[in-house]
C-alpha cells in the first residue's frame, strides 16, 4: 500500500512538472510572439540604388479621315492607310503582339451660324440648330520597338505610309519590377551592415528582424523625346527622322529595417 502511495506522488510530481513547463514555454512563447513594441528596438535606413537601362521604345501613330456624309467611305479609306501603315511596321521586324489598336472613332463634324443678331426690323435673327457636315474618322495604334536601331527608320516611315502624327515616343524596360528587387535588394544588405556596424559601436547585439518597411521607389520612367510629330497633311513630306538616345535612369529604393536589442 505504502509502495501504491510512493508511486501515486512521484506519478503526481512528474504531472506537475511536466505541467510547470509546459507552462514556462507557454508564457515563452507567447513573450516572444506579442507586439514588436514591447520590445527594445532601434532602426536603421538605407537606399539601394541599381541603374536600368531601358530595352522597349513606346510610340503611337494615327491615321485620321474627315469628309462628308457617307461615313462607310471614310471608313474605308482610313482603313486602307492604316493596314498600309501596319503593314510596314510588321514587315520591318516588328512582331504583331506589339502592334496594338488603342483607340477608333467616328465625330461628326458641326456647321455652326451666327446666332441673336438684331435685324433692322428690330428683331432678333432666329438661330438654326447645328447641322452635321461631314464626320472625321480617327484610329489610334500603340507601337513597342525593341530594337532601337529601327526607332528612326519606323518614326518616319510610318508617316510615309499613311499615318497623320506620330507622338509620344518614350522608353521604358519590360520588366520594371526586377529593377526594383535589386535595389530593394541593394538597400537591405547596406541596411544589416549599418545596423551591425551601430550595435558594435553601442555595445549591444543586433537581435530579431522586427519589421520592415519600404519607401521612397522612384518609378522607372524614360522620356528622351517627350513628343515627336511629324504631320503628312495636305501631302507635305514627312520631316526626317530625329536621331534618338534612350540614355538611362537610375532606380532607388528606402528601406527602414527594426530590430530587436539583444
Amino acid at each position: 500500500m505504502d509502495k501504491s502511495k510512493s508511486y501515486m506522488y512521484i506519478a503526481l510530481t512528474i504531472a506537475l512538472l511536466v505541467g510547470a513547463y509546459a507552462a514556462l514555454s507557454y508564457v515563452n512563447t507567447y513573450s516572444a510572439s506579442v507586439e514588436p513594441s514591447s520590445f527594445r528596438s532601434f532602426t536603421v535606413t538605407a537606399q539601394g540604388k541599381v541603374v536600368a537601362v531601358p530595352d522597349v521604345a513606346e510610340f503611337d501613330f494615327s491615321v485620321v479621315t474627315e469628309g462628308g456624309k457617307d461615313v462607310g467611305s471614310l471608313q474605308k479609306a482610313n482603313t486602307e492607310k492604316m493596314n498600309k501603315a501596319i503593314d510596314f511596321i510588321k514587315s520591318s521586324g516588328i512582331e504583331a503582339k506589339d502592334v496594338k489598336t488603342s483607340g477608333y472613332s467616328i465625330n461628326p463634324r458641326y456647321q455652326y451660324y451666327n446666332c441673336g443678331q438684331t435685324l433692322t426690323s428690330g428683331t432678333v435673327q432666329p438661330c438654326p440648330p447645328a447641322e452635321i457636315v461631314g464626320y472625321t474618322v480617327t484610329q489610334n495604334v500603340d507601337v513597342k520597338i525593341r530594337d532601337f536601331s529601327k526607332i528612326g527608320d519606323l518614326l518616319s516611315g510610318v508617316v510615309k505610309n499613311g499615318a497623320n502624327a506620330v507622338s509620344q515616343l518614350q522608353f521604358t524596360i519590360d520588366d520594371p519590377e526586377k529593377a526594383r528587387n535589386d535595389a530593394r535588394a541593394d538597400a537591405i544588405a547596406k541596411a544589416k551592415v549599418q545596423a551591425e556596424e551601430i550595435a558594435d559601436a553601442a555595445g549591444f547585439s543586433v537581435g530579431r528582424l522586427l519589421s520592415v518597411d519600404e519607401s521612397g521607389y522612384s518609378p522607372l520612367y524614360y522620356d528622351s523625346i517627350r513628343s515627336v510629330k511629324m504631320e503628312s497633311a495636305m501631302g507635305s513630306p514627312a520631316v526626317p527622322a530625329p536621331s534618338i538616345e534612350p540614355g538611362s535612369e537610375e532606380v532607388s529604393v528606402t528601406v527602414n529595417l527594426r530590430y530587436e536589442i539583444k
